[in-house]
């Protein structure tokens, strides 16, 4: 008796057993990508447009594991509006991740014989349909553009590649047009650069640029990934060397963890989940690595495969209030439990269960063993081995050909010599008198001793900017790192009063094929130098920005700690040389889902600052979200938040007019600044009078008292 109930629309009916069979939704809900989706509100947006009549939206997966919505309509008149031009409409409307990816014109919807719609008789779409009509399909007419269609196919998983599609507009980014580049080796024997992507960005552009390649035996390739032999202790990877070296300098630091806590929800059942995270370190050498000191660094050994704990800590009996208390204590308590790299394991796993059905898997793993993409990848392999090992399947995962310390060697047997030295020439010639320093405006004195304690604040951009800025890097064959890392560069130029700044960010650095399946710390910190000399307008700066940022992931094999000794770059006392501040995109991914149980990543319970700033760039179906996490010994929030209203403010503008000058933006933030420092200041007045005005008050009152008695 009162207690709160979920009306789930969800529709059931009883077994005799007590169980509840699932039959469907009552409303007509979705679940696209980790986003519940009301169809209805989809379909009230279409059929507002004026030439449509009647409008159905579905959730269709004709592809296994791809579903997508599909709007069938029928059209007010005999011409019906286009695909693109619908799109146009919902945007307007409605977040991205509710726009239909597929519109189907018929000449009367399916009734059944009581009159209603009836669903299950729509007609599947054309093979290959797709939201994008604009472009018709031109299919492949030689060997070389067939082989590209297979590969953008497999890379932005689209069933149906023309030569003319256009790769970012079907959803292409950096990251992917590395992996494009990566399985190009292999089947051409060349090596392109980042640029022959954005270049040439349709299929049709690409298969010429790989012609004329192959005619002119251009490019160096690197050789393939291959297994060796597990006689003895193997070498580490760069990064990994960095790590482990200052793990030495300050043993016992947490500060390199990374933690992950998920939230189950649904009947599970702990074996199965234990037995699928024994598999993946089984798969996954690296997981069972130990660190061993040799005269001149260290070198790793690996155990054998052995169970992996999964203690169980039972919060179920608590009051709700101390059992959410409880979990984010227990969170953060294993968040900064330190790792021993020389006893392993490099990951951790724990079990708390906050109710019958519902549950919390903490996952932590130690840097030098993975980074994001390896925690990603860990998670999936769980969810997919838990499917089948619950199902009483074996695991259908492949075994994987090589493991990470293979790549290590790889990696210094590649990077020497002509190689390294052509790397390092281009980083010599690019950071060539760059700033050491990014002298921020900081609210409190810095400490003698940098501290990781931080905090962050987040928001999503609107979506009509959110739209404008994605249109603007089109036009200019920018993505929307670039936009944003350019705008990011005006606003930390008006703080900083620096025209010449050097920011941090990383790359994934997973360039030879075989990496992409692999747990292990591929990831490499990139200086990205920005030049805003000479008042050029917002256009010329983003085609700074692009071309700096290309050359930059073309050369992003050489590890950070090779530059600092080769370039004798300045080692600051707690923090990273020549970085203080860092930029970074990510794509957001939904969490995997299994029959029966959603799975949510809980918020971090204590944050690590390991910069000044860190600006993280999300794109995710809901659109695009800023994030800047900050040192709060050096930043109020109040400040932080401002910032964040000065980037958005950059982006207005840009957008709005490309061609608006440095010098005008630096002058609409500095009018910004003396608006908000004006507001604050006028908000403390008041709140200064309005406690003068309670303290006479209060005086009053007690003066009264006093005659009274």
């Amino acid at each position: 008796p009162g207690a709160r109930l979920y009306r789930s629309g969800d529709l059931v009916r009883h077994l005799p057993d007590g169980s509840l069979d699932f039959l469907g939704r009552l409303d007509h809900q979705v679940k696209i990508r980790g986003f519940r989706i009301e169809l209805g509100e989809v379909e009230t947006a279409l059929a507002a447009h004026p030439r449509i009549e009647q409008t159905v939206v579905t959730a269709r997966e004709d592809v296994p594991g791809q579903p997508r919505l599909v709007a069938y309509l029928v059209a007010r008149g005999e011409l019906a509006p286009s695909a693109a031009e619908l799109r146009a409409h919902l945007q307007q409307h409605l977040p991205e991740y509710m726009v239909p990816a597929v519109y189907v014109t018929l000449a009367a919807m399916p009734l059944s014989p009581n009159g209603k719609i009836d669903r299950r008789s729509l007609p599947a779409p054309a093979e290959g349909a797709r939201a994008d009509l604009e472009t018709p399909y031109v299919a492949p007419r030689s060997p070389v553009e067939e082989v590209l269609c297979e590969i953008w196919s497999g890379v932005l998983r689209v069933e149906r590649i023309g030569v003319e599609d256009d790769f970012f507009a079907l959803g292409g980014h950096s990251l992917l047009a590395l992996q494009v580049l990566a399985r190009l080796r292999g089947p051409f024997s060349i090596e392109l650069p980042l640029a022959a992507v954005f270049d040439a960005p349709t299929v049709a552009a690409q298969a010429a640029v790989v012609t004329a390649a192959i005619q002119a035996g251009q490019g160096r390739t690197a050789p393939p990934v291959l297994s060796v032999p597990r006689g003895g202790p193997l070498p580490l990877s760069f990064a990994q060397q960095r790590l482990w070296f200052l793990d030495q300098l300050d043993p016992g630091t947490a500060g390199y963890n990374l933690p992950h806590a998920v939230r189950l929800a649904g009947p599970l059942c702990t074996a199965v989940l234990a037995g699928s995270l024994r598999e993946v370190v089984r798969r996954h050498e690296t997981l069972r690595a130990r660190f061993v000191k040799l005269a001149d660094g260290a070198a790793q050994v690996f155990d054998a495969p052995a169970p992996l704990p999964l203690p169980l800590a039972d919060l179920s009996g608590l009051p709700a209030v101390a059992r959410q208390q409880e979990l984010r204590r227990l969170v953060a308590e294993e968040a900064r439990r330190p790792f021993d790299l020389s006893r392993g394991p490099l990951l951790r796993t724990g079990l708390l269960r906050l109710g019958t059905e519902e549950h919390a898997l903490l996952l932590t793993l130690h840097h030098v063993a993975g980074d994001a993409w390896s925690m990603n990848l860990l998670l999936r392999e769980v969810m997919v081995l838990y499917q089948a090992f619950a199902a009483g399947r074996r695991s259908p995962l492949a075994e994987l050909p090589v493991q990470y310390a293979d790549y290590a060697v790889w990696q210094r047997g590649w990077l020497r010599g002509e190689v390294l030295e052509e790397q390092l020439t281009y980083w010599r010639r690019q950071l060539a008198g760059a700033p050491g320093e990014l002298r921020l405006p900081t609210d409190l004195p810095r400490p003698a001793t940098p501290r990781l304690r931080g905090a962050s604040q987040s928001r999503p951009l609107p979506s009509g900017l959110d739209r404008a800025l994605k249109a603007l890097g089109r036009r200019e064959g920018a993505t929307p790192f670039m936009t944003l890392s350019a705008a990011l560069g005006v606003v930390l130029c008006h703080l900083t009063g620096q025209e010449d700044l050097v920011l941090g960010s990383n790359a994934a650095n997973r360039g030879p094929l075989e990496s992409e399946g692999l747990i292990g710390f591929f990831i490499n910190m990139l200086a990205l130098r920005f030049n805003l000399g000479g008042d050029p307008s917002f256009r010329q700066l983003l085609g700074r920005v692009r071309a700096m940022t290309l050359g930059a992931y073309a050369h992003q094999e050489v590890p950070f700690e090779t530059l600092v000794h080769e370039l004798h770059l300045e080692r600051r006392a707690g923090g990273t040389p020549l970085i203080q501040a860092v930029v970074d995109f990510q794509s957001a991914a939904a969490p995997p889902e299994l029959p029966g149980l959603t799975l949510e990543l809980l918020p971090e319970a204590e944050e690590v600052a390991k910069f000044d700033l860190v600006f993280i760039l999300t794109d995710s179906a809901a659109g695009l979200r800023c994030t800047l996490q900050y040192r709060t010994d050096l930043f109020y929030a109040s400040t932080i938040a401002h910032w964040l209203d000065s980037f958005e403010l950059c982006l207005n503008l840009a957008t709005a007019d490309p061609e608006i000058p440095l010098s005008t933006l630096r002058r609409r933030l500095a009018e910004h600044d003396r608006e908000q420092t004006a507001a604050a200041r006028e908000s403390l007045s008041l709140k200064r009078r309005q406690r003068m005005r309670d303290g006479k008050r209060a005086n009053g009152q007690a003066s009264t008292l006093e005659g009274g008695s």
